[in-house]
């Protein structure tokens, strides 16, 4: 099959999206029961946004002659599990530039509206009640980035201005930036205990999966903000829960284990968190970047040059 013949599934109508190449053949499926056509004759497979695993593994194991496989979340674990289903050489790839901006904007209003205690002026104003009093500030904050992808250097981006203290990175390889060293996880246990803040936008695989255990969470320091914009599955709940139910931590969470989060987890009604349904990425941004990303890609593709962002190809 040559890219001039290739069907391409989109989660969107083709005619939604600037820029395509004309020489590809364009199926909408968004994760209805009913496919769009052949999946063996698709060459391109855009999975659709935010559907779970179940929908976007679906038509793996039938997808013969796919030789793409693109994500619209930086996060791969909801296609990983089924990449063996793939013939080999099938190139996955992330949406690496889509949601940086909007990941990083809920992160600061995460942190600032735990800090600020906005939570308890939400519940005051239902009551009428004016709640009053000192807050912690980010200023002069120790901030600590598990993750310093291209996430967590935006995330930083928008921590400048807010006078913090320091700002720690943290990634699988150790390197140096223009803001100075990334350590690895192994310099965790000396990077905690000066945290006040810790930040996670590392993706979900074997060395992050239960990554904040017990420990980790033991190493935190009284008081400190644990904010998770990354996977559910990087937070032992279980751990996370006691040392919130002690009052001596306190999360905002976008994402849980398990999640969605069911009614009477809880999680719900712990203390010191504060919880939003998996937004990071769920803004009027995604869209427009979204369609971007995928006419460049195709563009790309349908010339035979190289596509952008593969995280890994199937072998």
């Amino acid at each position: 099959m040559t890219a001039t013949t290739a069907d391409v599934w989109l989660p969107f109508p083709a005619e939604e999206i600037d820029g395509l190449p004309e020489n590809l053949n364009y199926l909408f499926w968004d994760g209805g029961t009913e496919y769009p056509g052949n999946p063996a004759d698709c060459a391109y497979y855009v999975v659709p946004y935010m559907k779970g695993p179940e929908i976007a593994q679906r038509p793996l194991a039938a997808m013969s002659g796919v030789q793409v496989v693109q994500t619209l979340s930086a996060g791969i674990d909801h296609v990983e599990p089924g990449l063996g289903l793939l013939p080999a050489g099938v190139r996955l790839c992330n949406a690496k530039g889509v949601h940086e901006a909007s990941t990083a904007e809920l992160t600061l209003a995460l942190i600032l509206a735990s800090l600020r205690g906005f939570p308890g002026f939400v519940h005051g104003q239902d009551k009428e009640e004016w709640r009053s009093g000192f807050y912690p500030a980010l200023a002069d904050k120790s901030v600590l980035i598990v993750g310093y992808g291209s996430i967590g250097s935006a995330i930083e981006d928008r921590l400048a201005p807010f006078e913090c203290a320091r700002v720690a990175r943290v990634a699988r390889s150790a390197r140096t930036t223009a803001r100075g060293p990334v350590h690895t996880l192994d310099d965790l246990p000396a990077l905690l205990p000066e945290a006040d803040v810790v930040i996670l936008s590392t993706p979900l695989n074997p060395s992050t999966q239960g990554l904040v255990g017990a420990d980790f969470l033991a190493a935190m320091p009284d008081g400190a903000l644990l904010v998770n914009v990354a996977r559910g599955g990087v937070v032992d709940t279980k751990a996370l829960l006691s040392e919130l139910e002690s009052g001596r931590l306190r999360a905002a969470l976008d994402v849980t284990d398990p999640e969605p989060l069911p009614q009477g987890h809880p999680l719900w009604h712990a203390p010191n968190v504060l919880i939003t349904p998996h937004v990071g990425g769920s803004t009027s941004a995604f869209e427009p970047r979204a369609k971007q990303l995928l006419a460049a890609q195709l563009t790309r593709f349908a010339a035979g040059e190289p596509v952008w962002n593969v995280v890994t190809t199937t072998g």
